[in-house]
């Protein structure tokens, strides 16, 4: 039971923790973000370091901290684009009445120069690791690159959720490259084929010569998989997903608020309060109108005067 429980946990718990980490410090004032990338980067140095270290071992704590190295490395990297540090050399909306092929080409331009740092740290991982007996590490940031491909792709194509609030203001031009619709050919595609891998890796971890060590490191990778095809079920499912991280992402607005705690109507009432008041200091500031001599015309006058 150790060989699968635990493992699925420490996935599980990173996983949701990572997440909303990077949702919390993205969506923090700019001002911080100088500290969270000079911070990220003692991070990610740490992290390599582990990822190094832990490749030549083929104990379970390597294989965790392997694991949790890979994760990390990717969690740093995710921080650098959604503060704006590292995105690509267009930063504004897709402009109206794009072609799918020009919109493709417009939205791989926004994270350009992110996607070619990624894969140079693919390959920079491979090869760190090449016949290394530890391949956790490598594993997990291929899965949660490839995966994240999946999703964007998918995001591209269509889905009914496009969770565009989980955006920092920034970034919010990336929602005119995403498309809003039921159902895309790619979806069922992705999942498929990623459920068939969980399957087989989980199968391969539960032969007898992969118990231990092996098996964990396996089924860490397994889990992981399985939580990347639960976010892509949560882009087509009408589900709050937004719940697991609601202590991470910035606290919205409830209709028929203005962001005091005053409702709508009591806006509303304070404003046409605001209107008549200065209305009624113009009309005192006002030079004096010239009386008629018709007695007639003249009550009216004060009377709205006085009103």
């Amino acid at each position: 039971m150790s060989d699968f429980g635990f493992p699925v946990i420490y996935a599980l718990g990173l996983w949701w923790f990572s997440t909303g980490l990077v949702l919390y410090l993205d969506n923090l004032p700019g001002r911080t973000f100088r500290w969270t990338l000079l911070g990220g980067s003692f991070v990610l140095a740490v992290a390599i370091f582990g990822f190094v270290v832990s490749s030549a071992s083929t104990s379970v704590v390597s294989r965790y901290i392997s694991f949790t190295s890979g994760v990390v490395i990717w969690g740093v990297l995710e921080m650098s684009y959604f503060t704006g540090f590292l995105t690509g050399p267009r930063k504004t909306a897709c402009p109206l009445g794009c072609s799918d092929l020009k919109r493709f080409g417009l939205a791989i331009l926004t994270s350009l120069y992110h996607e070619l740092v990624i894969m140079g740290t693919v390959l920079f991982l491979v090869l760190v690791s090449w016949e290394e007996p530890n391949q956790v590490g490598t594993w997990t940031f291929v899965v949660l690159w490839l995966m994240r491909w999946s999703a964007k792709l998918n995001l591209f194509l269509g889905v009914p959720n496009l969770n565009e609030d989980w955006l920092p203001e920034h970034l919010r031009y990336l929602k005119t490259y995403m498309s809003k619709r039921f159902m895309n050919l790619l979806f069922p595609v992705s999942v498929t084929l990623s459920t068939v891998m969980v399957v087989l890796i989980v199968l391969r971890a539960q032969e007898p010569e992969l118990a231990g060590a092996a098996a964990q490191g396996l089924i860490l990778v397994a889990t992981l998989l399985a939580l990347a095809i639960l976010e892509h079920w949560l882009l087509v499912l009408p589900l709050p997903d937004e719940a697991l991280w609601a202590w991470a992402l910035p606290r919205r607005e409830t209709p028929g608020s203005d962001g005091s705690g005053q409702s709508s109507s009591d806006s509303a009432r304070a404003e046409v309060l605001a209107k008549r008041r200065l209305s009624a200091r113009q009309s005192d500031s006002s030079p004096p109108r010239a009386e008629s001599s018709s007695p007639s015309s003249s009550r009216p006058w004060r009377r709205a005067y006085q009103a």
